[in-house]
């Protein structure tokens, strides 16, 4: 169990007991063998993840003298050996654990035992549902756990949201748990507020501030900092609100700042003096425009760097070298219309099967589990639905906008969000795996989410699995649809399969209006097929209304096909014994020549 959780890149570490490791024929090199207590302490850190195999009450005593606060404890998740039951017992909320083991869960096809208030109640865990937006937390301890209180004796807070995005008001927690508040003097105790500006209450932070800077050559990293503290406690914003930095391409190599930056884990955007030129300012300097070739680095930067609609928050604010420092420092803060934090998100592309929820691998799921935004076409999220949790938002498209639902999902991994795009059967095969990937390739590595593709069973294994073996020896699939590629092309692909004796799945067969397309492949396969070669037409695959009718390529009956449909065609071994659909891979007359 351990090492498939590591190959699964959940853990870095896997560790035995010199009892359980003693059991081993071949222990691997980097096993860490020591007490369940030893190990526990040796690696008990705030962010880290523990997940331990063993008794509840066991592992309670071991980590009890190690309990500090919420802030500070790590994340620990109990499993029995089998991986029937993922219980998160520390670091629920803060650590991600219960987020985390719901995940597990469904990957090792057990169940998270999960016993918060929220989960029970269905409603939002305010103090960390942020993090899978992209957002980051300010606010003390005993302010987390006033409001939380307030929550369960109330059932609802009060909310007020200034910046990010507002599309997990949506989910059905979200509705359960706040109350929209309108007004300027409301109870910071009782009320979320999500926004850039600091506050002493409790806040989630969407990153949407891009701080311009403008320095002289080898300033100190120390100014730096003092010159970015200073302007936002002065002008009342969050440093956790942060998407950025931005100067201009001259600083590139400016030492302390891509040290500040890097500190910080922010990205850094560089602009020519021809763009920040460009750039509308309300204190442009002749002085700097006479040395580097434009009136404006901080203020224009923050504003190139921070898009479309931005709003200059600050104007420039210079700061000078003192005590052993050394330089001089302008910062501006812009603000963005949409949160930017791709190093936060994660695009998930979803293979979901051909519909019945038996066929969704339990990688797909657990990469379900894991974002709070779905988005795909509604007849595929109608499938999945069962799945969704409370807290997660569905986005519904039409069928023939892959293009739109790509760019979306897109767009949202990159303010921080963790999304799945969800196709039916493999998301790799006809469905949107290629589109986002093309997609994401045109645009710079350091803007680029995390993506990762998981596969899905296609209906052609599902309908082949319902008839028989089909697919024994080599087979190929065509799609028939000609909106992405030429007839031509697809013909020549029908001759080229007919001829070289491939069993054939063809996607997409006939629509309403592309009728005529089946009927000229159909021909072309006649030229090279006996008339009795064996055809399946396989109807909703795995779905409530399925139907599986067996023909021959003389008698194949166009006009029940539909795009609904996959049709399976057999090579010249191919045969049909028993209401079962057989392609020979030639183990018999292997045996029979032995």
């Amino acid at each position: 169990m351990l090492q498939r959780i590591k190959i699964r890149q959940h853990a870095d570490l896997v560790a035995l007991t010199p009892r359980a490791s003693s059991n081993l024929e071949i222990k691997p090199k980097d096993l860490i063998v020591g007490s369940a207590a030893e190990i526990i302490r040796r690696y008990w850190k705030r962010g880290g993840v523990l997940i331990v195999i063993g008794a509840v009450g066991a592992v309670m005593r071991l980590i009890a003298p190690l309990i500090t606060n919420k802030e500070d404890d790590p994340a620990v998740i109990v499993l029995d050996s089998l991986g029937r039951n993922v219980v998160p017992i520390l670091g629920g909320h803060k650590a991600g654990a219960d987020s985390f083991a719901l995940q597990l869960a469904e990957e090792l096809g057990g169940n998270a035992v999960i016993t918060g208030d929220t989960s029970t109640k269905g409603t939002l865990a305010i103090d960390s549902f942020g993090e899978a937006w992209g957002w980051k937390r300010s606010g003390s301890n005993p302010a987390w756990n006033q409001l939380m209180l307030h929550q369960t004796g109330c059932g609802t807070c009060s909310l007020l949201q200034q910046s990010g995005s507002q599309l997990w008001v949506n989910s059905k927690a979200a509705a359960k748990s706040f109350r929209v508040n309108q007004k300027d003097n409301f109870d910071k105790k009782k009320c979320l507020i999500i926004s850039s500006k600091a506050s002493d209450g409790c806040c989630w932070h969407p990153p949407t501030l891009w701080i311009g800077i403008g320095c002289e050559r080898n300033t100190s990293g120390s100014l730096l900092r003092r010159a970015l503290k200073n302007t936002l406690l002065e002008v009342g914003l969050a440093r956790e609100a942060i998407a950025g930095l931005a100067s201009i391409d001259i600083k590139s190599d400016e030492s302390s700042l891509l040290s500040f930056a890097q500190q910080s884990d922010w990205p850094i955007r560089y602009f020519n003096s021809k763009e920040l030129s460009n750039i509308d300012v309300p204190t442009p300097s002749k002085i700097v425009n006479s040395i580097i070739g434009t009136p404006s680095v901080s203020e224009a930067s923050a504003l190139l760097a921070a898009g479309v609609d931005a709003i200059l928050l600050t104007k420039k604010h210079v700061f000078q070298a003192k005590d052993d420092e050394i330089g001089a420092v302008t910062i501006a803060i812009a603000e963005a219309s949409r949160p930017f934090a791709p190093h936060r998100g994660e695009l998930h592309l979803i293979g979901s099967g051909p519909g019945e929820l038996a066929y969704l691998t339990p990688d797909a799921k657990a990469a379900l589990a894991r974002s709070v935004v779905w988005i795909g076409y509604g007849r595929y999220l109608d499938l999945l639905e069962p799945l969704r949790r409370s807290d997660q938002v569905r986005l519904t498209g039409q069928l023939t906008f892959e293009l739109d639902r790509c760019k979306q999902a897109i767009e949202l991994a990159r303010q921080g969000i963790r999304v799945s795009l969800v196709s039916s059967g493999d998301s790799g095969i006809y469905g949107m795996a290629g589109l986002a990937l093309e997609l994401l390739l045109d645009d710079l590595p350091n803007i680029r989410p995390s993506f990762s593709i998981h596969p899905g069973i296609s209906a052609l294994q599902v309908a082949a699995a319902k008839v028989g073996a089909p697919l024994m020896n080599d087979f190929c699939t065509i799609s028939l649809s000609d909106r992405l590629t030429p007839w031509d092309t697809i013909k020549e692909r029908l001759r080229g399969a007919s001829m070289g004796d491939f069993v054939m799945a063809i996607y997409n067969p006939r629509s309403k209006d592309r009728d005529w397309q089946l009927q000229s492949a159909i021909d072309i396969v006649r030229q090279y097929r006996s008339a009795k070669t064996p055809i399946v037409l396989a109807r909703q695959v795995a779905r409530v209304d399925e139907k599986i009718h067996f023909y021959t390529l003389d008698a194949f009956p166009i006009n029940k096909v539909d795009m609904l449909t996959i049709i399976l065609i057999g090579n010249s071994q191919s045969v049909v014994k028993d209401r079962f659909f057989l392609t020979p891979r030639g183990y018999l007359k292997l045996e029979h020549i032995d």
